[in-house]
C-alpha cells in the first residue's frame, strides 16, 4: 500500500424494528464504497443511530439517524452510550473484521428497550 491507506469501514446502523426489537446491521467496506455505505446507513428511515469504525474497533464517526424520531430519547441516548460495549454490536463487528461476511445482521439483545408502563 501507498502512503495514505483507503478506507476499511466496518458501518453499523441500529434499525428500528418494533419498540422492543432493534435490528444490528453491519456492513464491511473499503474505498469510495465505504462512504456509499455510511451515507446509506445514515439516510435510511429506520436509522435510529448509525457508527463507522475502523479494523481495530476504534470509533470513526456516528450520528442519529432518522428513526431516532421513533423512539424516546433516554433511550436513544442510553443506547449511544452502551453501543460499542454491546455483545451483538461486538459479535457483528467481530465477524466484519474477521472478513467471514461482507455483511450482517442481529437482533440486538439489550436491557434497554422502553419498558411497557
Amino acid at each position: 500500500m501507498g502512503l495514505f491507506s483507503k478506507k476499511d469501514w466496518n458501518v453499523i446502523a441500529v434499525i428500528f424494528e418494533r419498540p422492543d426489537l432493534f435490528r444490528i446491521n453491519g456492513n464491511r467496506a473499503q474505498g469510495k464504497h465505504a462512504d456509499v455505505i455510511r451515507d446509506g446507513a445514515k439516510n435510511h428511515q429506520r436509522t435510529i443511530y448509525w457508527a463507522v469504525f475502523d479494523q481495530k474497533r476504534a470509533f470513526v464517526e456516528g450520528a442519529p439517524g432518522p428513526g431516532s424520531k421513533s423512539v424516546d430519547t433516554a433511550v436513544v441516548k442510553a443506547m449511544i452510550r452502551e453501543l460499542p460495549k454491546l455483545t451483538t454490536v461486538q459479535e457483528v463487528l467481530k465477524t466484519l473484521e474477521a472478513g467471514k461476511e461482507e455483511k450482517i445482521s442481529q437482533g440486538l439483545v439489550w436491557d434497554g428497550y422502553a419498558k411497557d408502563h
